[in-house]
């Protein structure tokens, strides 16, 4: 999964180079024609001028629908320069909105580093949360966990409220319960409107490997600063979610396996004594 992340984050730089490169291009054209356009300008404003001096008669009229011809191909100079530098605006705020999204791939590269760096359960659980705040801008949420035996969704991590106030939720009932089966994330309709609802948060993200659920993400607030979510956060949601879940798994599975093995070897400890 390192890998292709590696790749992906790889892809985006190439993909950030190439639009970097031809906006330089672009910047160096649009200033060469916008030099051209400037000297037609004068050209023009120069011939209107000296046309004032012109005769009567046909040559006036001449002169006067000339002058008219002119002033339409000054406008139509004009409307293309404006319409150049609203191009301009354009990419300079697709260059901002490349660069945003390429910080918070590369950062959830380096956090995804950290997810899989421990095998500690409770470990793993902050740096969740930590790369949740700092990444996804939320100030409220819970991390839960599916308990197969019960088929209890349960909280294990909360920010912001009690782990207490977090009710179990029963695999397939609920917002929370349906998205642990169908595997398919949730947003509320209007964030503005929304009022925490521990059955029914703003965000509901499942926890999957490949196609097995074994939590979800519910988010009930985000940050003051964070109003709605950009399409690089949705995408972030899809990474984090695997990396999470892959994380909780691996780190779950070890502490069971050294619980066990920590118990057999008590168990001989015991009969060899």
């Amino acid at each position: 999964m390192q890998k292709d992340d590696e790749r992906m984050v790889h892809s985006r730089g190439e993909e950030f180079l190439q639009v970097f490169k031809k906006g330089a291009e672009f910047t160096q054209d649009l200033l060469k024609e916008n030099e051209r356009l400037r000297f037609r300008v004068l050209e023009l404003e120069k011939f209107q001028t000296s046309g004032g001096e012109a005769g009567s008669g046909a040559d006036l009229r001449k002169l006067t629908e000339r002058i008219a011809d002119l002033e339409a191909e000054k406008q139509e100079i004009l409307d293309r320069i404006k319409h150049v530098e609203e191009e301009n605006q354009d990419f300079a705020a697709r260059y901002l909105e490349i660069e945003d999204e390429n910080n918070n791939l590369a950062n959830l590269y380096i956090a995804s580093y950290q997810l899989h760096s421990t095998l500690d359960f409770k470990e793993v659980l902050q740096i969740i949360t930590e790369i949740i705040i700092n990444l996804i801008g939320a100030e409220e949420f819970a991390i839960m966990l599916l308990d197969e035996k019960s088929d209890e969704i349960q909280a294990v991590a909360t920010e912001g409220v009690e782990r207490s106030e977090i009710p179990p939720v029963r695999l397939g009932k609920g917002v929370i319960g349906e998205v642990a089966t169908s595997g398919e994330s949730h947003f509320a309709t209007d964030f503005d409107a929304y009022e925490r609802d521990f059955t029914a948060p703003m965000v509901c993200i499942p926890l999957k490997i490949k196609e097995h659920v074994i939590g979800v993400l519910a988010i009930y607030k985000l940050l003051m600063q964070k109003k709605e979510f950009a399409p690089v956060d949705y995408e972030l949601f899809t990474l984090l979610a695997g990396h999470a879940a892959t994380a909780i798994f691996s780190s779950r599975l070890y502490s069971d396996s050294e619980r066990k093995l920590s118990t057999i070897q008590g168990f001989i400890d015991l009969l060899t004594k």
